[in-house]
């Protein structure tokens, strides 16, 4: 039996470990948030414990109700949500463990030495900014000043300040800018694909409207694919439809000429000028969302005899944790421990882009923050892209 399932079959209700009847899903984002804030903040060693699924009865009898696998796939994105909207940056696995015949759901919070932990930004009108919790014994406890106050004077006693800390490109000196080149997002596989469609769409209305032959669309069509690909009778709608399916069928085809033929590798370096080692460090990046700057959520797929393969999952496993939201770009990392006087590459593998044309001359920036569990406060600064 797995670590997981003996904590599942044996552990009981504490300040460490809470059960959950159901997993939260969508419509429980905001306990989520709550429940994370408040075991990441409780006064207790080692790693904390969500486990969903199963239920314990007044008498500790545990009924297992399960968690279905769906839960599981990335939506929500639990790990993503604690990103977004938890300070500093929690690190959360949340796998499937199967007992007695039932999966069930376990939260694995660890690592929760740089409390307090609080709420980055509102999600609510009922969760708002800075507010924090602490699991005390069973219960959900909101923090208040003074309990905060003793919180951070703990975490300020043999501290490190950030202002030891340097953050930058690499370079003979540590860089605050980088020059990215861009390029022309029209010769992407998707784009010039859905451009020969337009194309042919154009000719096979100019035949309706003339009432001739197919010969021009015939014409057309060998010119824009080529002999080798067979002419094909089909209505305007058919093509229509196609079209609606080229960014997806042409994914793998667009992420490769994005993040593998047209990429800018993107590394930062960082410094520790002070005296002590920061202990297990953590940076996040946080950029402008444009449509013409383009950040790879994870490494493309090769190429290999007509077909994209996946990487491997130690090869993905390298690459920096990258979310999407509506008018963001957020990138993490964790580092482990910093030790002083010589520059540090932050990405065990660099960051990939791709810049369209349509920002050429502009710049924008990237604002960071370090945090590290004797860190006295977050390391923050801004660096620059400049296209």
């Amino acid at each position: 039996m797995n670590r997981l399932a003996r904590i599942v079959r044996s552990a009981t209700p504490s300040t460490a470990v809470k059960f959950c009847k159901q997993p939260y899903g969508k419509s429980g984002v905001e306990q989520f948030l709550r429940d994370v804030i408040a075991m990441a903040n409780a006064a207790v060693d080692g790693p904390r414990y969500i486990i969903t699924g199963v239920e314990l009865d007044a008498e500790g009898r545990r009924c297992m109700h399960g968690v279905n696998r769906g839960d599981f796939s990335g939506k929500p994105a639990y790990q993503a949500l604690a990103n977004e909207h938890i300070e500093p940056p929690i690190r959360i696995q949340y796998q499937p463990v199967s007992v007695d015949g039932e999966q069930v759901g376990v939260f694995e919070i660890a690592d929760c030495q740089d409390r307090p932990y609080m709420m980055r930004i509102d999600y609510s009108e009922t969760l708002r900014r800075g507010d924090a919790f602490a699991r005390i014994k069973t219960n959900a406890v909101k923090l208040g000043r003074r309990q905060l106050q003793a919180l951070f004077e703990k975490k300020f006693q043999d501290s490190v300040s950030a202002t030891s800390i340097e953050i930058g490109f690499p370079g003979e000196i540590i860089h605050k800018d980088l020059h990215v080149m861009t390029h022309s997002l029209a010769q992407l596989p998707s784009a010039v694909a859905g451009a020969k469609l337009h194309e042919l769409i154009e000719a096979k209305q100019q035949v309706a409207v003339t009432a001739t032959n197919t010969f021009l669309e015939r014409l057309t069509h060998a010119r824009l694919f080529g002999s080798d690909c067979p002419y094909e009778n089909r209505s305007v709608e058919e093509i229509h439809d196609e079209m609606r399916q080229i960014e997806r069928r042409y994914r793998d085809h667009d992420n490769h000429f994005l993040f593998e033929e047209r990429a800018t590798l993107v590394q930062l370096v960082l410094l520790n000028q002070g005296n002590e080692k920061l202990n297990d460090a953590s940076l996040t990046l946080v950029m402008p969302k444009h449509p013409a700057l383009h950040v790879g959520a994870e490494l493309p797929r090769i190429p290999r005899d007509d077909e994209f393969i996946e990487r491997t999952p130690g090869e993905q496993a390298g690459y920096p944790s990258v979310s999407v939201h509506d008018n963001s770009v957020q990138v993490s990392v964790k580092l482990g421990d910093i030790e002083p006087g010589e520059p540090t590459e932050v990405f065990e593998l660099p960051l990939r882009i791709c810049v369209g044309n349509e920002l050429e001359g502009r710049r924008t920036g990237i604002r960071y923050a370090l945090h590290a569990h004797n860190l006295r406060s977050a390391a923050k600064g801004k660096l620059r892209l400049v296209f």
